[in-house]
């Protein structure tokens, strides 16, 4: 038997832990039992709103225990064919379409913003425009999105990447912006080529105000996309919450809202990791 052989690892300890995370464990336990406690008094008071102990009754097979069921109608990466279907799908078929609008106003707007940046008189130029069009409402855009693609699908993916372009373009202009000239004069002495200036200068630089802008933008296109389901379009969790709610499941609509809460907070923490992993690497 080798020396190392007879050694335990050490064990975790549950105690330890907690002990030295109970305020930061505790305290939101403690909150969340006192809202829900407060929920449940106002939904008896009023008789108005489920209360969570109904919501959990009635939603909870199978839409808590079975998020993927699959009921009579078919589904589809490409699309739901009905409502028939658990919250994970609808949470996947409107996280499809963010993800397709979102990268789109990522890479368009994060170019735009290094342009518009670099040149003080273009900023100057269109910074009233964007910060008209950037206060328009999402779902002002949806009638001009529907007479441009005609089809609820193409008409969301355009409403989120209308809305979530402006926070990445501003963001990023306002980082070109703030860049110190210190980082220029060394550019300028090393004789950086154009390319080299870009990705060793220039991006390392706005990596904070750019990933500020795509945490902005994260944000608004996931309301922009349930706003858009709601009112126009047959797949999608904005759409499932409308449906429910003209069946009368308020309880459904709750747990659907659950639903919304927790997937935009995991992306803007999803957004902040991926800003912890770029800003590590430079």
């Amino acid at each position: 038997m080798t020396a190392t052989a007879g050694r335990r690892l050490p064990a975790f300890d549950i105690a330890t832990f907690f002990r030295r995370n109970s305020r930061r464990i505790i305290a939101p336990v403690v909150a969340l039992f006192i809202a829900l406690v407060i929920w449940q008094i106002f939904s008896s008071v009023t008789q108005s709103l489920p209360g969570p102990i109904q919501v959990i009754q009635e939603t909870w097979d199978p839409w808590i225990i079975c998020p993927f069921f699959v009921g009579d109608e078919s589904f589809g990466l490409n699309g739901l064919q009905g409502g028939d279907v658990g919250l994970g799908w609808q949470t996947i078929a409107s996280l499809i379409r963010v993800a397709i609008g979102y990268s789109l106003a990522s890479i368009i707007g994060i170019i735009v913003g290094v342009i518009i940046g670099i040149s003080p008189l273009l900023y100057q130029a269109v910074d009233p425009m964007f910060q008209v069009l950037r206060t328009v409402p999402p779902l002002a855009w949806l009638p001009i999105a529907l007479a441009i693609f005609k089809d609820s699908g193409p008409a969301g993916i355009f409403i989120i990447f209308v809305t979530a372009i402006w926070p990445i373009i501003y963001n990023t202009a306002v980082g070109v912006q703030q860049m110190p000239q210190d980082y220029k004069n060394v550019a300028k002495v090393l004789r950086l080529s154009g390319k080299e200036y870009f990705f060793s200068i220039l991006l390392p630089s706005i990596v904070p105000y750019m990933f500020t802008g795509l945490k902005l933008g994260i944000g608004l296109a996931w309301l922009a996309i349930v706003a858009a389901e709601m009112l126009r379009g047959d797949t999608g969790i904005g759409f499932y919450i409308w449906n429910a709610y003209n069946s009368g499941a308020l309880s459904e609509v709750i747990l659907a809202l659950v639903y919304i809460g927790l997937v935009g907070f995991m992306l803007d923490k999803l957004v902040g990791f991926a800003a912890t992993l770029v800003s590590s690497d430079k």
